[in-house]
């Protein structure tokens, strides 16, 4: 290695038993995150039953509507408040979290915690359709943080802690372990080192193992299965894994245009925007109250198996408005259980075409139910295996792995295919830009990796020829994080993170795929 180089190795190096101490933070951090999430999911639940106590009574008492629409906006005058005092709370938590791990943003751990925790259970108080799932990443992300300043632990320590803080908001929040892990190495931490695997795994078995304790053994969007879908019906699959990447298409990009839109409204301050979405929320509870909240009475509703094509339809068309209008207004709560709820009612309608009209049997409509929800989440999120594996938890079974994988890939190659840009991707180029407009407004972060036969293998960066755009401002090699100097040598399998140009970002791309053959986002 290259004496200017500075990597995890170094730092090891003067810390006897590292891998062990990480492991120790780990559980820690995985402790006190799914302590955090699960009062946060007790929070949202009750909060919840409240809304549609609202709801209920003003729909039996008409002439307290007016008292009604009273309470919501009291309720977006606190959340406001909270949003002012620590504008990192707006929305689902992820891209913040990921911009605090490529140092874009620093944020006060405690501050957010608090106003998170208060913020979201009110606007769940106020029936807004946001998911529970990324806050939870966030506010794990944040006692990862607390608890490496609170040691004192360098920057690079406190991202493995930031990872395994995240990993376990997530597997308390799903009681899905392995997509905890998952999801913070894929779209978080974006390295699956043996050093992160192992602390990461660590601290997501502990939140579940606190979640299921305090809750109980079953997934959070659970739909239980019969039999296996037989191979003959694959071929409905692929149609399914079609249309869902379709619809995460224009999922991701009606968020972009409602968060667009929000943006041209100049008569409200931003965080008095989520007034809006609150009065229409009154809206809803008076005329079809079944949409407010995360979901769960929709999934009680395909669990009752009593829906017709139409309702789910009206249901789909509902929840997917409400829910892009939620989140738009950037009020604290994420997009992961909509989402689901919204694959869910999708695969509802198909299945309920395929056994009414094309002889598949009734016996395997929950099976479309869980595919849909996997190509969804694959289209929209662009992390496949995330998604493969968090339904496959939420089955409680394997025996439905390959079927789930199937549709989940061609949604993520239909929605690649159509070029459109990954969620979290998406809202972190926007928010990295609305914190430091004048550096990064024309910048693209992008993610490659050294394969076998690229022709920049055992050779030092200044000697590749990139483009003059472009600069690499990070090497993971293994468990080392490498500052790049011109005279580092790049050898196989490092993972580079590149600062581009976004004008003729596709044409630079096809430049440096030449230059290193896997590009990821």
């Amino acid at each position: 290695m290259d004496k200017k180089e500075f990597s995890l190795t170094d730092y090891f190096k003067s810390k006897p038993h590292f891998n062990n101490i990480l492991l120790m933070e780990g559980l820690l951090v995985g402790a006190f995150a799914g302590l955090i999430a699960c009062l946060y999911r007790y929070l949202l639940a009750h909060g919840e039953e409240i809304c549609f106590k609202i709801a209920a009574f003003v729909q039996n008492n008409h002439i307290y509507i007016i008292a009604l629409f009273v309470l919501l906006m009291c309720l977006g005058f606190v959340i406001a408040l909270f949003l002012r005092y620590e504008p990192f709370i707006s929305g689902s938590g992820i891209p913040q979290v990921e911009a605090e791990m490529i140092d874009k943003i620093d944020e006060k751990w405690w501050r957010v915690i608090i106003a998170k925790m208060a913020a979201g259970t009110l606007a769940i108080v106020g029936g807004l359709s946001l998911g529970r799932e990324g806050p939870s990443i966030q506010l794990g992300a944040m006692v990862g943080k607390g608890i490496a300043q609170l040691f004192h632990r360098i920057k690079i320590e406190e991202k493995f802690l930031l990872t395994c803080g995240a990993a376990a908001g997530l597997s308390a929040a799903f009681n899905a372990p392995l997509a905890g892990v998952l999801f913070a190495l894929e779209e978080i931490h974006k390295n699956f080192s043996p050093l992160a695997l192992a602390s990461v795994m660590v601290a997501s078995l502990t939140g579940d193992f606190i979640s299921k304790n305090l809750f109980d053994m079953t997934p959070s969007l659970y739909f239980p299965l019969v039999e296996s879908l037989p191979l003959q019906q694959y071929g409905y699959l692929i149609i399914l894994g079609v249309v869902t990447g379709l619809l995460a298409v224009v999922y991701n990009k009606m968020t972009m245009l409602f968060l667009k839109g929000f943006d041209r409204i100049r008569c409200l301050k931003k965080e008095y925007k989520i007034f809006i979405p609150l009065f229409v929320s009154g809206l809803v509870m008076i005329i079809y109250p079944q949409i407010l909240c995360g979901g769960h009475h929709i999934v009680d509703m395909i669990h009752d198996g009593h829906l017709v094509i139409s309702t789910v339809l009206l249901l789909l068309v509902c929840k997917f408005a409400f829910s892009v209008l939620s989140f738009a207004s950037g009020a604290p709560g994420g997009i992961f259980f909509p989402l689901l709820v919204l694959g869910s009612l999708i695969g509802s309608g198909y299945a309920l075409i395929v056994t009414g009209y094309c002889g598949v049997d009734a016996i395997y409509f929950n099976n479309y139910i869980v595919v849909a929800m996997a190509g969804l989440f694959a289209g929209i999120v662009r992390a496949p295996i995330t998604g493969i594996v968090l339904i496959a938890e939420m089955c409680g079974s394997l025996s439905q792995f390959l079927a789930i994988s199937v549709c989940a890939f061609v949604g993520y190659v239909v929605a690649n295919l159509l070029r459109c840009e990954p969620i979290y991707h998406s809202l972190l180029q926007r928010m990295v830009k609305d914190e430091n407009d004048d550096v990064l407004e024309s910048k693209i972060i992008l993610h490659y990796s050294l394969e076998l036969g690229s022709c920049c293998l055992d050779l030092p960066i200044k000697d590749i020829g990139l483009p003059k755009e472009c600069l690499i401002i990070n090497i993971t090699r293994g468990i080392d994080d490498i500052v790049p100097r011109g005279d580092t040598v790049l050898h196989l399998g490092d993972h580079l993170t590149i600062l581009a140009d976004k004008e003729n970002i596709e044409v630079t791309k096809d430049i440096l795929h030449k230059f290193f053959s896997i590009e990821y986002e």
